[in-house]
């Protein structure tokens, strides 16, 4: 048991490491994009919408969390809405058209253009997401991808793609976390130097 510990710490710490060796370049410019055009939707009055499965959608939740409270500093809050969080309009959703339009009916309600729709999988090939994305899309929102594998079809539809490229779910799910912290903090600074002026 204790060796399988130290291997999926290990594994932990060497995922974290590709943030800034591999993905260096793409990472950290990725980071930096989507942070910024979160932070210039939301500026324009714009709406940031977060959808996924699984610990995705707890993501999902955490990020409108930490966008509509507060990340670290006060400031004003800040209009994020996780899709998977409405009980009611999921099941009936589910049950009268299908799970896979848990997410594009949503979307086909409430994102605007100029919104952001940020959607998360680590396999980037979650069919509710992807539906959902390709509305976004032609509805005219941003659309902001989370994936864990390269090259797949989320990614082809986003324009900006982060991926935490690796062969576990929970490696990739980790640096998510990790890089929408720092887009949370980044956006947040960007409110609170508003504020100072």
């Amino acid at each position: 048991m204790d060796e399988d510990i130290k291997k999926q710490i290990t594994e932990a710490i060497e995922t974290h490491k590709k943030l800034l060796t591999e993905l260096e370049v793409s990472g950290v410019e990725t980071i930096a994009a989507a942070a910024d055009a979160i932070t210039k939707t939301l500026k324009q009055g714009g709406r940031v919408y977060i959808c996924g499965n699984g610990g995705s959608a707890a993501d999902a939740q955490h990020i409108a969390g930490e966008l509509v409270g507060r990340f670290e500093k006060e400031r004003k809050a800040l209009p994020a809405i996780a899709l998977t969080t409405n009980t009611s309009i999921i099941t009936s959703i589910s049950n009268d058209y299908s799970y896979e339009s848990v997410f594009v009916r949503q979307v086909e309600a409430m994102v605007r253009e100029g919104d952001i729709f940020w959607g998360i999988s680590t396999s980037g090939t979650s069919a509710n997401v992807i539906k959902a994305a390709e509305l976004a899309k032609e509805k005219g929102a941003c659309v902001l991808a989370f994936t864990g594998k390269a090259n797949s079809k989320l990614q082809q539809i986003a324009d900006i793609c982060f991926c935490a490229d690796s062969n576990s779910t929970a490696r990739s799910q980790e640096i998510h976390q990790l890089a929408y912290h720092i887009i949370c903090k980044l956006v947040e600074q960007s409110f609170c130097e508003e504020l100072k002026k």
